[in-house]
């Protein structure tokens, strides 16, 4: 995706409130600065790479307060599979 657009956020959400999309945006970014990654590869800024995330469907309002949850086990899982080996 070359150029992502508040458009393609919004087709994503099935909604056209950018109000509500700000607020996805606004809860996503502090997960960020809290330490939590990113789901997609992007060399922008946290926002952007945050408007990427939910135009692809990573982030919606369903699933942004497990997103820190579903990362940790993902974490969890990954440290358990390098002490087998």
């Amino acid at each position: 995706m070359a150029r992502i657009t508040v458009d393609d956020c919004l087709a994503q959400l099935g909604d056209n409130n950018r109000f509500a999309l700000i607020h996805l945006a606004v809860e996503r970014v502090r997960q960020h600065r809290a330490g939590e990654p990113f789901l997609v590869e992007s060399k922008n800024k946290e926002l952007v790479s945050t408007l990427r995330e939910i135009a692809a469907g990573l982030v919606t309002f369903d699933n942004i307060f497990s997103l820190p949850e579903q990362a940790e086990e993902t974490e969890e899982e990954e440290t358990a599979a390098a002490e087998v080996q």
